[in-house]
């Protein structure tokens, strides 16, 4: 049997964005959960692209962008989708936190390769190159970086990349050329060790 606050905050679960954030902005805390919940997800998502697969960074991220979703719930006007502002709110924590840190920070951690066909060695080659892969992602300026983490991260198409950052498709998609000859520069030593 659900608990009673379980059952009241899943009453919410499937209300559209626009209704959850106006019961947010009216200080509806399971209203917010309910929005905390169906995004927490792309949140962290991008925050874990953009700073080179570091799962702390990304959390502390997801963390300050909901604080804002919160405080700022009675902001969004509905030009256009919830998650066209969420993406926003996110790049901008992404950006911020980045102007805070030291030029050099830290890019821990490897991908959680699971497949059992691949021996150890080979696991061990994949992960390596998956870390210089994500930290030549986060090597990039900002400009670069981002269209490519929405699009690879998020699998968003151009025009929703467009939308995201108030950018032209054409720039785009000349922003996430540049980005991939940026980075086959960067990653041109790892085809001998693939």
């Amino acid at each position: 049997m659900m608990a009673p606050m379980e059952n009241a905050t899943r009453k919410y679960d499937g209300e559209d964005d626009g209704t959850l954030l106006a019961a947010t902005s009216r200080g509806d805390g399971r209203a917010f959960e309910a929005l905390y919940r169906r995004h927490q997800r792309r949140v962290f998502s991008i925050a874990f692209g953009f700073f080179g697969g570091d799962p702390d960074r990304a959390a502390e991220i997801a963390q300050q962008v909901f604080v804002t979703i919160f405080r700022k719930s009675d902001v969004f006007r509905g030009d256009s989708e919830f998650t066209t502002w969420v993406y926003r709110v996110t790049i901008n924590a992404c950006i911020d936190e980045r102007r805070r840190l030291s030029r050099f920070f830290g890019l821990d951690g490897i991908l959680g390769l699971r497949d059992e066909r691949c021996r150890p060695e080979d696991l061990v080659r994949l992960a390596q190159a998956s870390t210089h892969v994500r930290t030549a992602v986060a090597s990039l300026r900002p400009k670069y970086r981002i269209p490519i983490v929405l699009k690879y991260t998020e699998g968003l198409g151009y025009q929703q990349i467009a939308e995201v950052l108030g950018i032209s498709i054409g720039t785009v998609s000349s922003r996430i050329h540049r980005a991939h000859t940026l980075l086959a520069k960067k990653l041109e030593h790892l085809r001998e060790n693939i």
